[in-house]
């Protein structure tokens, strides 16, 4: 998703850029790799700054409940989907990269891939996409969870793939159906109204603040638990920390 300053009207060479900055590091210390969670469990997050904005309240409830967690999701991309474009499919090949890196350096069980709005393709190029992220996960040892994104405003920007955003869901679960991966469905925490109460969007529609960014933690930690056999942490044990001072919020205009 776009980074929190980024303008429809910004030509789209833009991603390319932010998306070089905001991939995960592929450098991992020794502590990253040798680390043994007290569960197994270990969580590689993937998607774009929609899933950066959950990113700090989901590392801190999932390492309060003994599971390793690295962001990998990008503030500029973050797709996986190549689709006709040419600057989607740069992103997508830095995204694809990134994973190789990842894969090999956190040694993640679980690769949780956050569906962008830049997976931007025809439902053919959706699903072929998602079901080479199952299979690359599943080569590694590792388990996908693909989980639809919140609902957002589609504006200016957005408007002309809201065809593509709008299929990518039903690819994903398509995807997962039959696969070592699993589709969650995120319409059950925040419903499909971006502009209703439960959808906590920040005031531009499309970000989380803490609030909504905990209320994410929440749902997926304990719907991560059900597949992976730990049990979440209580939020009483998280949800106020350090990670509530994280500078995107600030940029976000979060209170």
């Amino acid at each position: 998703m776009r980074s929190t300053n980024f303008s429809p009207r910004i030509p789209l060479a833009v991603l390319a850029v932010a998306a070089l900055a905001g991939c995960g590091s592929a450098a991992t210390s020794a502590a990253d790799r040798q680390a043994v969670p007290e569960t197994g469990v270990r969580v590689l997050w993937m998607g774009d700054s929609i899933a950066g904005a959950q990113a700090p309240a989901l590392e801190a409830a999932l390492e309060a409940g003994g599971v390793a967690f690295k962001n990998a999701a990008s503030d500029g991309g973050g797709n996986v989907v190549a689709g006709d474009h040419e600057v989607t499919a740069k992103v997508a090949g830095d995204t694809w990269k990134a994973l190789r890196e990842n894969l090999a350096s956190f040694r993640p069980t679980v690769v949780a891939y956050q569906i962008t709005g830049y997976d931007w393709g025809t439902p053919a190029q959706q699903l072929s996409a998602y079901r080479k992220l199952a299979r690359s996960a599943e080569d590694a040892g590792a388990r996908l969870v693909l989980v639809s994104a919140p609902p957002f405003k589609i504006d200016e920007f957005f408007q002309p793939h809201e065809r593509a955003i709008r299929s990518a869901p039903a690819m994903a679960a398509k995807a997962a159906a039959g696969a070592h991966a699993r589709y969650l469905d995120a319409a059950e925490l925040w419903g499909n109204d971006h502009a209703a109460a439960k959808a906590q969007r920040s005031k531009d529609g499309i970000h989380s603040c803490q609030q909504g960014a905990a209320a994410f933690a929440t749902w997926f930690a304990k719907r991560l638990g059900e597949l992976t056999g730990f049990t979440p942490a209580a939020p009483a044990t998280w949800a106020t920390g350090p990670w509530t001072g994280d500078e995107r919020y600030a940029k976000l205009g979060c209170g």
